[in-house]
C-alpha cells in the first residue's frame, strides 16, 4: 500500500494511474494535505482504526503542502519509531538546493523532481514503481504485498 501525499490533483491523478497502468501497486490512499498525512499515518481522528489504515510500504511526500509543510512531515516520520522505517520519496516541483538538502537532513530515502513532461512524468512512476515495490526490499515489512 502506498500513501501519497500531494495537494496537485492533476499530479495525483499522475501518479496513480501510473501505478495501475504498470500494475506497481494494489492500493493507493491519497491524502492533500500534511495534517490528514500525519493524523493517517499517527492513527488520530478518522484514522483510529489499524484496519482502515494500514501501515503504507510507501510514502510518496510533495513539500509544499496545506496545513503542515512536507518537511515537517518528514521530520515527523522519521522521528516515530512506527514510522522510521517506512520509506519516503519525496516527489516535489522543487529543485531548490535547501529543500534537497533539509530532505536528506531529514532522512528522506530517494529525493525525486516530478518531469514537466507528462510522458517523462509517467516514465518516472513507473520507474519508481519497480524499483521501490519490486525490487527493493523494506527490512520491517519482509515481502509482504503491497
Amino acid at each position: 500500500m502506498i500513501l501519497l501525499v500531494e495537494d496537485n490533483e492533476d499530479h495525483a491523478e499522475i501518479v496513480m494511474r501510473s501505478f495501475k497502468v504498470h500494475h506497481a501497486a494494489h492500493h493507493i490512499h491519497h491524502v492533500t494535505d500534511g495534517e490528514t498525512a500525519l493524523d493517517y499515518l499517527l492513527r488520530r481522528g478518522n484514522y483510529t482504526n489499524p484496519e482502515k489504515s494500514p501501515r503504507p510500504n510507501l510514502i510518496l511526500l510533495d513539500l509544499r503542502l496545506p496545513k503542515v509543510d512536507g518537511l515537517e512531515v518528514l521530520k515527523e516520520i522519521k522521528q516515530t519509531k512506527e514510522l522510521r522505517g517506512i520509506p519516503v520519496v519525496i516527489l516535489t516541483s522543487s529543485q531548490a538546493g535547501n529543500d534537497v538538502k533539509m530532505a536528506c537532513d531529514y532522512h528522506a530515502n530517494s529525493y525525486l523532481v516530478k518531469p514537466l513532461e507528462f510522458s517523462k512524468f509517467t516514465e518516472l512512476m513507473r520507474d519508481l514503481g519497480s524499483y521501490w515495490l519490486g525490487w527493493n526490499v523494506n527490512p520491517f515489512l519482509g515481502d509482504a504485498p503491497v
